[in-house]
């Protein structure tokens, strides 16, 4: 076979940057060649130069000078495929201005030094190994040469080879000190180096092979990707959950406004139809007292008007000097007067009116007692279940109600308990009561019995008219002597109380809360997964403040009536009932 239709090829001559035939080709300092209009026109204007194949960057601006052999070659391979190049002519000046000429070859065959200096570049000796794995056999024919085809006969591997070297031959990076492979990664400083490196600097380090580091860090990079992918899935997983709770709540949101809303048409119903009847009582009672009022009116008129009669008749007969004429005439008028005495006549109205109301108190009375049928906090019961299983009942936090208890010995010795465990109130003197790691010596709080490890629990607790208090969960694991910081980092979630308006929350700083209404009981919903602690206003049924935590330890109900204040806050906590709703 031919030695340019089996070896070279056009697209071993192609400039990368205008994809046609090398014009007047240069080599960059990292060894790739193209045309010098094409890397001139690449370079102009830009402030740091690179190369535009592998994009090594140069400090300066390289001084380009053409290759004069690939130029030789490329000019040899235009004449063969009668191609002028994209980026001009033939001919170019050479660096000492000297014209280079072409000579007169035939077409298919390369000038004898040519070829020579091809077999010098392209057919480079091979390491030993790679020879033992190269299958592929490279023929190179010349025209020019005593070389006889056979003797050039390489076993090398498959391989498109270009002017400037093998396409894809791997690149190994360089040690910037001795110029040799890295192939060598030291652990003590957790590097790359060359076998130079760690004859010399790296003596006493550990050093082990660079390939066999990065197997082994594959095996971690495995690991991690596993484990984030595990993360991924945890959150994933954790995200369809709150969307569900969020449908869940939305859905139980629109149950409640649909019934409130219903109770509440049924009152304004009620009460426009109460109204109405009152009204309509009132409108009569009105009717009724002006008809009397009118009968009455018209009565006294006439006896006005006939007593008017007789004052004028009278008048004139006294002017009479007639006796005989004035004795008729008075006989004539001389007839009895109106007997009817006026003088306990009265107008009144007796509205009926409190049958009515009292019938708008008793539907007042239902009305309420529908309000207490109503969900107070309406909680989706979510478990460990797919967030894809359809939950047939929404759950309120009355339903996670529990029964707490206080442990006395936990109890400073200040306070005083009940016998039921259900009341804590703080005396004036200490009590005598056995010293142990559980009490409490300095900050006047007590813990309840039972302490939760899971689950949701729920308890309400009366702070009536105090003026200082704290409630809430402690863990297990807080310092109970001395001087406590009370914080979510330290163990206590506490809902507190001070000088009767100054509700907080106890974290560093404190949060303060803003209460509309003053809550005389407080309702603490805790659940353990989710590490949730909320505190509900029971009687305005309204949530009041939110935390969330993660907790890791036993987690107990927490109670404070701080001191009494000289008795301004006697008053004990009272752990209450609850009353679940139908």
């Amino acid at each position: 076979m031919p030695f340019i239709g089996s070896f070279l090829s056009e697209e071993q001559f192609q400039c990368s940057i205008c994809l046609d035939i090398f014009d007047n080709p240069v080599s960059t300092p990292c060894g790739h060649s193209f045309c010098m209009a094409c890397i001139g026109h690449y370079w102009q204007g830009a402030k740091l130069c690179h190369c535009p194949l592998c994009k090594e960057n140069f400090k300066k601006k390289p001084e380009l000078h053409i290759n004069r052999t690939l130029r030789e070659i490329t000019e040899q391979f235009k004449q063969m495929k009668g191609n002028t190049g994209a980026c001009g002519g033939k001919e170019w000046e050479g660096v000492q201005g000297s014209r280079i000429e072409e000579r007169p070859l035939r077409q298919r065959q390369l000038s004898g030094d040519l070829f020579v200096e091809m077999k010098r570049k392209l057919l480079k000796p091979f390491p030993s190994k790679e020879a033992q794995n190269c299958n592929n056999i490279l023929v190179i024919e010349g025209t020019n040469s005593d070389v006889e085809p056979q003797d050039l006969t390489k076993k090398v591997s498959l391989r498109r080879y270009t002017l400037s070297g093998a396409a894809n031959v791997r690149k190994f990076p360089r040690c910037s000190k001795h110029h040799r492979k890295l192939e060598l990664f030291c652990k003590s400083d957790g590097e790359c180096i060359c076998s130079e490196c760690g004859d010399t600097d790296h003596q006493s380090h550990k050093i082990i092979s660079a390939e066999k580091e990065w197997l082994n860090s594959k095996v971690q990079i495995g690991i991690a990707e596993t484990n984030i992918q595990e993360m991924i899935e945890q959150r994933l997983r954790k995200a369809e959950e709150i969307k569900f709770s969020l449908a869940e709540i939305k859905t139980a949101v629109e149950r409640e406004t649909a019934a409130s809303m219903r109770v509440f048409a049924a009152l304004l119903s009620s009460l426009e139809h109460s109204q109405a009847k009152l009204l309509e009582v009132i409108e009569m009672s009105r009717r009724s007292v002006e008809h009397q009022a009118e009968g009455m009116l018209r009565e006294l008129d006439m006896e006005v008007t006939e007593l008017r009669k007789r004052s004028a008749a009278l008048t004139q007969l006294i002017q009479t000097d007639d006796c005989i004429s004035g004795l008729r005439s008075y006989s004539d008028i001389n007839t009895p007067l109106p007997e009817k005495d006026w003088s306990g006549a009265s107008v009144s109205c007796h509205f009926e009116t409190k049958a009515m109301y009292s019938s708008v108190c008793m539907l007042l009375e239902h009305f309420q007692e529908e309000l207490q049928k109503l969900p107070e906090i309406c909680l989706p019961d979510l478990t460990d279940q797919s967030p894809l299983t359809t939950h047939s009942k929404v759950k309120t936090i009355q339903d996670y109600a529990v029964d707490v208890t206080l442990d006395p010995i936990t109890a400073h010795p200040r306070l005083l308990l009940s016998d039921d465990g259900k009341n804590v109130w703080c005396g004036e003197t200490h009590q005598h009561v056995p010293s142990c790691p559980e009490r409490f010596d300095r900050v006047v709080c007590v813990l309840g019995k039972r302490g939760f490890t899971q689950g949701r629990h729920y308890w309400e607790v009366e702070v009536g008219g105090k003026t200082d208090w704290d409630l809430g969960v402690a863990s297990d694991a807080i310092n109970r002597k001395g001087k406590i910081a009370v914080s979510p980092s330290n163990g206590y979630w506490l809902l507190s109380l001070r000088d009767k308006t100054s509700y907080t929350f106890r974290t560093e700083p404190p949060t303060a809360l803003q209460l509309n209404f003053k809550p005389q009981k407080i309702g603490v919903f805790v659940d353990y997964e989710k590490g949730q602690v909320s505190f509900y206003n029971v009687e305005a049924k309204m949530h009041i403040y939110t935390f969330m935590d993660t907790f890791s330890d036993t987690i107990y109900p927490f109670f404070s009536p701080c001191t009494n204040k000289s008795g301004r806050n006697s008053e004990p906590l009272t752990i209450t009932p609850i009353l679940l709703p139908n």
